[in-house]
């Protein structure tokens, strides 16, 4: 069985309603393209998936990832704070 989905390197996920993304590597390829991104103080937050960037940085890492060859994905369908509602 072949699959078409094609694994990406860099995938964003929205966090709140402001469209602030969360930014996580998902290949080997992504982390070392960002690391070239980041100072090296970020690096761990990044292999941790707990950078966070806005929408306007988002889209700006986005085309220069597509530029660099990349795989990315934005899901900004639902934003995760949509999905987890807090019971009141």
């Amino acid at each position: 069985m072949f699959s078409f989905l094609k694994p990406m390197d860099i995938c964003l996920i929205n966090i709140d309603n402001k469209l602030n993304k969360s930014l996580k590597p998902t290949s080997v390829i992504g982390m070392l393209w960002l690391q070239t991104h980041f100072e090296n103080d970020h690096w761990e937050s990044l292999s941790n998936s707990s950078i966070i960037i806005s929408e306007e940085s988002s889209k700006l890492l986005i085309e220069d990832a597509k530029n660099a060859g990349l795989k990315i994905k934005s899901f900004s369908g639902i934003a995760m704070l949509d999905v987890f509602r807090k019971n009141t």
